[in-house]
C-alpha cells in the first residue's frame, strides 16, 4: 500500500465531528490528521449546516497552511452560499442524506487528483448564476450584487443607520469578530472597497 492521504475534519459541533471521523476511518487509504498537521496536500472536509462566515474564516485559515483541497459536506446551500463556497475553493460537494462512507472516502481522493464533483442540481444552479452574472455585469471585473444572505442584509442595513460594530454585535446578539467578518465577506464577494462602499452599492441595487 502507498502512501496514505491525509485529511482533516472540521465541524461547527464535536458529534458531527466524531462522526465523520469514523465515516473516513473505515477507509485504509486515508489518514484522518489533526489541525496542527494540515499542510499542502491534505484533504480538508468541511461539516457545517451552512456556509457560514465563521466556516469561511475557518477555511481561509486552512488555506494559508498551503491546503488546497477543501469540500464540503451540508445539509443545503442557497445561492449565495454556493457562490462563496465555490470562491473559496471548494472542489466537492457532497449532502448530508445522500453520504455513504465509500462515498466521501471517494470524493477524499478525487480531490487529490483535482477533480471537482458537485451534485446535479447545484451545478446547475451554478451555471445559472454565472449566466445571469454575465449578462446583468455592469463592469468588466464586478459581478452584479446580488445574493446577499438575511444576515448580510441586516448588517449592512444597520450600518447604514449608523450603528458601530460594537452596536451592531449587541443589537443580533453577534460577536463583533462575526460582524466584522460579515462585512468583509460581502466587501470581498463584491470588490467593494469598505463598509461604506458596501453600503452605498446594496441602497443603489435595493437590496436595502
Amino acid at each position: 500500500m502507498g502512501e496514505r492521504v491525509r485529511v482533516h475534519v472540521e465541524a461547527t459541533d464535536s458529534v458531527t465531528r466524531f462522526g465523520v471521523i469514523a465515516q473516513l476511518g473505515q477507509s485504509p487509504e486515508l489518514e484522518v490528521v489533526p489541525r496542527s498537521a494540515v499542510g499542502q496536500g491534505t484533504v480538508v472536509v468541511l461539516a457545517a449546516d451552512a456556509v457560514t462566515d465563521e466556516v469561511l474564516v475557518q477555511a481561509r485559515e486552512l488555506g494559508r497552511t498551503g491546503c488546497t483541497h477543501f469540500i464540503l459536506l451540508t445539509s443545503s446551500l442557497d445561492d449565495a452560499e454556493l457562490r462563496a463556497a465555490v470562491k473559496l475553493g471548494v472542489c466537492g460537494v457532497l449532502e448530508r442524506r445522500d453520504t455513504t462512507p465509500a462515498k466521501l472516502a471517494r470524493m477524499v481522493l478525487r480531490a487529490t487528483q483535482g477533480e471537482a464533483a458537485l451534485p446535479a442540481a447545484m451545478l446547475n444552479r451554478l451555471f445559472q448564476q454565472v449566466a445571469t452574472l454575465e449578462v446583468g455585469a455592469v463592469a468588466p471585473y464586478r459581478p452584479a450584487f446580488t445574493g446577499l444572505t438575511a444576515r448580510e442584509s441586516q448588517v449592512l442595513r444597520l450600518i447604514a443607520e449608523g450603528l458601530d460594530t460594537d452596536e451592531i454585535a449587541t443589537k443580533l446578539a453577534y460577536s463583533s469578530r462575526t460582524v466584522k467578518n460579515i462585512v468583509h465577506a460581502v466587501t470581498t464577494r463584491f470588490c467593494l472597497r469598505n463598509r461604506s462602499h458596501a453600503v452605498a452599492y446594496a441602497m443603489r441595487e435595493g437590496l436595502i
